[in-house]
C-alpha cells in the first residue's frame, strides 16, 4: 500500500482548508470520531442537456434524479469541458483534459496534449481511493483510452463492466464497440458474431450497465471496505434508440415544439430558482416550429420523443441504484454524485442525421434501423440546452454548463437547496479525496504527477453560504473554441486563433451571453486572454487547424 505524505492544502471560494499530513491506508478515517468514511457513487449521463432534468426545470420526467435533488444539493453554474473524452478525462484525473494528455478525442495521436488515452503524469479517483482502502468498481462507457494498457483495470478499477470506446447502438453490440468483463472481452459483434445482440433479444446498455452496477454492489457488501462506484452510462448520446414503452409515455408530449418548450422551461427554472427572474432567451437561429410541414414536425417530435424516453429509462435505473442503496442501509452514508460530461449534441444538423424514410408511429421500422446514425439535431438540442447559447463542443453557456446534484444525508447540511458558486470537473477527483480522507499525491508508479487545479466541493455540503468568493481561473479548449472565467467575468471565443474573437460577458448578470462588454472593458479583456495564453502554453494546447474551426 503506497502512503503519501504531502501536505495537501483546498482552496474552495476563498476559503482554506488544509487537509493536514496524510498516510492514507485502508484503515484510515476521513471524519470525526468513529463515523465510517463515505461510499461514493458518480454516475454520468451523455450529451444531457442543462434543463432537461425535472429538478433543474425540464419536462422530462426524472423522479428519481429529482429525489437526488430534493435530499441533497443542485449547483446551478457547475462546469464541464464541452465533449465527451476530454469532460471524462478531467473528471477521472482532476486535471484540465490537454494536461491529462487528452484535450480532443481518442481517435488519434497528436501528441503531448492530444494523445488518445490518459498520460502517466496522472493519477486517476480509482487509483487515489483505491490506494485509501476503497473498493473500486465501473460499469459503462470509458472512453479516456481503448488500448491494452489503458483500460479501467490498468487505472485503478478492481472491477469493469462495459465498452472502452463508444456505443453505436443500445440495443445490439456492434463491430468496433466489444464489451469486456474486467481484461475479458464477453461480447464482439466481429470475432464472435454468434454472442451479437439484436433488438429483439433482452438488452438494452442502460439496463445492462444498471445490472452490472447492482451486481458490484451486491458484491461489495462483504467487503469491509468503502466502495466507489463509477457508472457512466452512454444515454441520452445518439443514436436515437429506447424501448418501445418508455418511448410510448412520450408520445404527444412535444406536438408544440421547441419554440413552445423553451418558453415553458424558461418559466419553470425562473420559478424554481435555477437562473434569475430577468433571464432572456437569446435568438435560437431556427427556424420557427409554425413554419414546418406537418411532416416534419411529426418527424421532429417523435425524435425528441426518443430523446426524452432515453432519460426517462436512464431516470428509472438510478432509481434502481438508489433502491439497492437503501435496502442495504448504506444510502445514508453514501454521497452521490450525478452530472453530464457536455450540453446537448447539434450534430446532424437542424433537424438531425436523417432516417430513409419517416418513422413517426412505426416502431418496428424504427427497430430495424438500431445502429445507424439518428440524432435529434440543432433545434431541440437548443431546446434542451435552455436558457443558454450554443451546444456540445463549443465553450458557451449551452456547450459546458451542466446541472450537478450531490446527495449524502450523512454528510450534506440544509438538504433541498442551491449552490451558486462555480465549480469544475477538474474539483471531482478533489471532492472524492477529501470526503474520503485521501490524499492527492505528488507521485505515483514512480511517475511525477501534475497538481491538481481542482477544489473539493465538500465545504459547500456543509454550509449554505452562498457568496461568490472563488477567486480562481476556469479554463476552456477544445476545436479552438476557448474561454476563461474568473470571477463574474467570462471571455469567450469561437475561435481562439482569432485576436479579435474574443467576447466578455458579466456571467453574473448575463449568464445567457447576449450582451458583449468586450469594448467596454478592454483591460479586462487583456488580462484574461493574457491568463488564457499561459494556461493554453503550460497545458500544451495547440492551435486547431484552420480549416476545422467550427464557426457558429
Amino acid at each position: 500500500m503506497k502512503k503519501f505524505s504531502t501536505k495537501w492544502t483546498v482552496w474552495f471560494c476563498g476559503w482554506v482548508f488544509p487537509l493536514g499530513l496524510l498516510h492514507i491506508s485502508g484503515m484510515q478515517s476521513a471524519s470525526a470520531g468513529d463515523q465510517p468514511r463515505p461510499n461514493i457513487v458518480l454516475i454520468m449521463a451523455d450529451d444531457m442537456g442543462f434543463s432537461d432534468i425535472g429538478c433543474y426545470g425540464g419536462e422530462i420526467q426524472t423522479p428519481n434524479i429529482d429525489r437526488l435533488a430534493a435530499g441533497g444539493i443542485r449547483f446551478t453554474q457547475f462546469y464541464n469541458t464541452g465533449r465527451c473524452c476530454p469532460t471524462r478525462s478531467s473528471l477521472l484525473t482532476g486535471l484540465y483534459p490537454h494536461e491529462a494528455g487528452l484535450g480532443h478525442m481518442v481517435y488519434r495521436d497528436r501528441g503531448a496534449g492530444y494523445h488518445p488515452y490518459l498520460n502517466r503524469q496522472t493519477v486517476t479517483i480509482a487509483e487515489v481511493l483505491k490506494d485509501a482502502g476503497y473498493r473500486t468498481m465501473m460499469a459503462g462507457k470509458w472512453h479516456v483510452g481503448h488500448e491494452k494498457g489503458q483500460w479501467p483495470t490498468d487505472r485503478g478499477f478492481e472491477h469493469f463492466y462495459g465498452i472502452h470506446i463508444h456505443v453505436d447502438s443500445y440495443f445490439k453490440v456492434l463491430p468496433g464497440c466489444p464489451v469486456y468483463h474486467n481484461d475479458r472481452l464477453v461480447i464482439d459483434a466481429t470475432e464472435t458474431p454468434s454472442n451479437s445482440l439484436h433488438p429483439g433479444q433482452p438488452w438494452y446498455t442502460t439496463d445492462v450497465f444498471t445490472d452490472w452496477s447492482l451486481k458490484f454492489l451486491d458484491d461489495a457488501a462483504d467487503d469491509e471496505r468503502p466502495f466507489f462506484l463509477y457508472t457512466a452510462y452512454n444515454s441520452p448520446h445518439w443514436p436515437l434508440e429506447a424501448p418501445v414503452e418508455n418511448i410510448s409515455q412520450c408520445e404527444g408530449r412535444y406536438d408544440e415544439g421547441w419554440d413552445q418548450l423553451r418558453r415553458e422551461k424558461l418559466e419553470r427554472m425562473i420559478q424554481m430558482g435555477v437562473v434569475d427572474a430577468d433571464t432572456t432567451l437569446p435568438d435560437s437561429q431556427c427556424p420557427a416550429w409554425a413554419d414546418l410541414s406537418a411532416s416534419d414536425q411529426n418527424e421532429s417530435a417523435f425524435r425528441r420523443e426518443i430523446y426524452a424516453a432515453q432519460i426517462e429509462r436512464m431516470d428509472q435505473n438510478i432509481g434502481r441504484i438508489i433502491e439497492k442503496l437503501n435496502q442495504t442501509g448504506r444510502l445514508d452514508n453514501t454521497l452521490i454524485l450525478f452530472l453530464s460530461d457536455n450540453g446537448c449534441c447539434a450534430e446532424g444538423g437542424m433537424f438531425g442525421y436523417r432516417w430513409n424514410e419517416n418513422t413517426k408511429g412505426n416502431h418496428d421500422q424504427w427497430r430495424n434501423q438500431s445502429g445507424r446514425s439518428s440524432s435529434m439535431g440543432e433545434a431541440w438540442s437548443n431546446a434542451s440546452n435552455t436558457p443558454f447559447r450554443l451546444h456540445k463542443r463549443w465553450v458557451h453557456e449551452g456547450g459546458i454548463a451542466t446541472p450537478l446534484i450531490a446527495h449524502w444525508p450523512a454528510g450534506i447540511d440544509q438538504p433541498d437547496r442551491w449552490c451558486r458558486r462555480p465549480g469544475h470537473v477538474v474539483d471531482v477527483l478533489a471532492t472524492c479525496a477529501d470526503v474520503a480522507g485521501a490524499m492527492y499525491p505528488t507521485q505515483f508508479n514512480g511517475q511525477a504527477i501534475k497538481p491538481t487545479p481542482g477544489v473539493s466541493l465538500k465545504p459547500a455540503f456543509e454550509s449554505v453560504d452562498d457568496s461568490l468568493a472563488d477567486s480562481r481561473s476556469l479554463f476552456w479548449e477544445h476545436e479552438s473554441h476557448a474561454a476563461v472565467r474568473q470571477g463574474k467575468w467570462k471571455l469567450v471565443s469561437l475561435n481562439a486563433t482569432a485576436p479579435d474573437a474574443w467576447e466578455l460577458y458579466d456571467i453574473v448578470r448575463d449568464r445567457t451571453e447576449q450582451n458583449d462588454v468586450a469594448s467596454s472593458h478592454p483591460k479586462v479583456v487583456q488580462r484574461l486572454r493574457d491568463q488564457w495564453t499561459r494556461w493554453a502554453r503550460q497545458a500544451n494546447v495547440l492551435p486547431w487547424p484552420k480549416d476545422r474551426v467550427e464557426k457558429k
